[in-house]
C-alpha cells in the first residue's frame, strides 16, 4: 500500500479502512510510513495498529518518532508497548530517550528488571554488552531432548530465537550449544550432553561491536553468545542486530573517507551547523597541510620563471598523483576491514603497490609524452620531463596509499582517515617536489 494512499485515508478519516488494510502489510513498511508522516498523522496511524503488531512496528521507528509517540501516548500505552519489545530493542529505545520518558518507564517495572536495565545501561556504548538481548533458551546438559523440547515449548514464546539453544552448568556457565535440528532428530531419552556442540565460538561483554561483527562474519553465525569474564552466559547477539552494526561501521568509514566525521545523524535531520561543524576540522586541516605544496611552488619559483610552461601541468601531476594514492588507500583499507589484510602483511603491500605503480606509471607516461610532444608541441625536454614525473609520482602515490593505512591501525587509528583527502595533500606535495627536481635536472635550470 502507497504511503500517497495512506495520507489519503487519513485526510478523508477513513479509519476503519485504514485499519484493516495495514494490518496485512509487511511491519518494516509499516513503520517507514510512520516515521515519513507529519506527527499528527503518525500518532493517529500507530494508534490504529493491532496491538499485537504495535510493539514490532515501533521498534523499527526512527528514535525521533519514538520520542514523539512516547511523549504524545498515556502512560498506560507506552508501558504495554515497552513490555512487549524483545530486550535488547528496550535497551536501545530507552538509550536513545529524554529522561522524563525514561522515568516514566523505569517506575513501572519491577525491581529486579529495573536493575537488570540500568546494568545494560552502564555497558559501553559500542560493546558486545550493549547490543545483547537476554531472551534466548538455555538448557542444562543433563536434561533429556524430551525435556529441553518441553521448556523450548514452554518459554519459546518469549525468545527472540530458539533454533539455537545454550547449555550452561549449575553456575550459568556456558558449556556448549544445541540446534534445534539437532533436538527434534534425536531420541527423546537423549541426554543433551550427548548431542551438544562444546566447541563454541563466544564473544565477551566488553569486545567491541566491531570485533563482533568480524565473528558473525568469519563462521557465518545467526547469532552468537555473550559471556562475562568468568564465561558465564549473559545473553546473546542476534544477525538482525549486527546488520545494522555493519551498516553503521560502514557509514563512518565512507565519512572518514571522506574527511568528515561521523555522525549518527540523518543527512536531512542533521542542522547545516552541525553539518559545517562535523566538515570543518578537516577541512581546515587539509587547508593548512596544502601551504606545504604552495612553498614548494614558491621554492622553484625561479624555475617557472625560466620555463613558464612548465606551470602548465601542475594540476594534471598533482590530480595524477592524488587519484593513485586514492585508489591504493581505498583498497588497502578495504582489505584490512575484512581481516584480509595484517600490519605484517606491510611489505608485501609495498612490493606489490610499487609494481601496480610501475606498470600505471608507464602507461600514463606513454600517452602523456604522445600528447605533450607530438599532439601540443612542447620541446622534448618538457615532454619527458612531465613523463618521468609521472611514473615517479604514481609509483610512490600509491606506495603511501597502500601504507598509510596499515600504520594508522598499527597506531591504534582508524585507517579510514588515511583515505582519499590526506593522501591526495601528501601526494601534491611528493608530486611536486619531483616535477620540479627532475625539470631542474633535465632542462638545466639554474636555482
Amino acid at each position: 500500500m502507497a504511503i500517497d494512499d495512506i495520507k489519503q485515508l487519513l485526510k478523508e478519516k477513513r479509519y476503519a479502512e485504514l485499519k484493516e488494510k495495514i494490518k496485512y502489510m509487511q511491519i518494516q513498511d509499516i513503520a517507514e510510513i510512520v516515521d515519513e508522516l507529519d506527527t499528527k498523522n503518525a500518532i493517529i496511524l500507530f494508534r490504529l495498529l493491532p496491538k499485537e503488531i504495535a510493539a514490532d512496528v515501533f521498534s523499527y521507528l526512527s528514535s525521533e518518532r519514538q520520542s514523539e509517540i512516547s511523549m504524545m501516548i498515556d502512560e498506560n500505552e507506552l508501558n504495554e508497548i515497552v513490555s512487549d519489545l524483545f530486550f535488547d530493542d528496550k535497551i536501545d529505545f530507552l538509550e536513545e530517550m529524554p529522561a522524563n520518558v525514561v522515568k516514566r518507564i523505569l517506575r513501572n517495572t519491577s525491581e529486579a528488571e529495573r536493575k537488570l536495565i540500568n546494568q545494560f545501561l552502564q555497558y559501553p556504548e559500542y560493546s558486545a554488552g550493549s547490543l545483547m538481548t537476554i531472551e534466548f533458551v538455555d538448557l542444562k546438559k543433563e536434561m533429556t531432548v524430551a525435556e529441553a523440547l518441553e521448556k523450548i515449548r514452554r518459554v519459546g514464546r518469549d525468545r527472540e530465537i530458539v533454533y539455537t539453544c545454550y547449555v550452561t552448568d549449575a553456575l550459568r556457565k556456558l558449556e556448549g550449544i544445541v540446534s534445534l535440528k539437532d533436538l527434534v532428530l534425536a531420541s527423546p531419552d537423549t541426554k543433551v550432553e550427548d548431542i551438544m556442540k562444546k566447541d563454541v565460538i563466544y564473544v565477551d561483554t566488553y569486545d567491541d561491536q566491531e570485533e563482533v561483527a568480524d565473528v558473525f562474519k568469519k563462521y557465518d553465525l545467526l547469532a552468537v553468545p555473550v559471556v562475562d569474564q568468568e564465561k558465564r552466559l549473559v545473553g546473546i547477539i542476534t544477525i538482525d542486530d549486527i546488520v545494522d552494526v555493519i551498516e553503521e561501521e560502514n557509514t563512518e568509514d565512507i565519512q572518514r573517507m571522506a574527511a568528515i566525521q561521523p555522525t549518527e545523524e540523518e543527512y536531512l535531520d542533521a542542522t547545516p551547523f552541525m553539518i559545517a561543524r562535523k566538515r570543518l576540522l578537516w577541512l581546515l586541516i587539509l587547508m593548512i597541510s596544502a601551504t606545504i605544496s604552495g612553498y614548494i611552488i614558491r621554492k622553484y619559483e625561479m624555475a617557472l620563471e625560466a620555463v613558464v610552461a612548465l606551470a602548465a601541468f601542475i594540476p594534471l601531476l598533482m590530480d595524477t598523483a592524488g587519484n593513485a594514492g586514492s585508489q591504493a588507500s581505498v583498497t588497502v583499507i578495504r582489505s584490512l576491514v575484512l581481516g584480509e589484510l595484517k600490519f605484517g602483511d606491510i611489505l608485501k603491500v609495498i612490493l606489490k603497490e610499487a609494481q601496480v605503480g610501475v606498470l600505471a606509471g608507464v602507461a600514463l607516461a606513454l600517452v602523456n609524452f604522445i600528447r605533450v610532444y607530438f599532439v601540443e608541441g612542447y620541446g622534448f625536454g618538457i615532454a619527458i620531463t612531465i613523463s618521468l614525473s609521472l611514473i615517479f609520482t604514481v609509483i610512490i602515490a600509491k606506495i603511501i596509499g597502500g601504507t598509510l593505512p596499515m600504520i594508522a591501525k598499527r597506531i591504534g587509528l582508524d585507517p579510514a582517515i588515511m583515505a582519499s583527502p590526506l593522501i591526495t595533500t601528501i601526494a601534491d606535495a611528493i608530486s611536486l617536489t619531483i616535477y620540479f627536481s627532475l625539470a631542474v635536472w633535465i632542462l638545466h635550470i639554474t636555482m
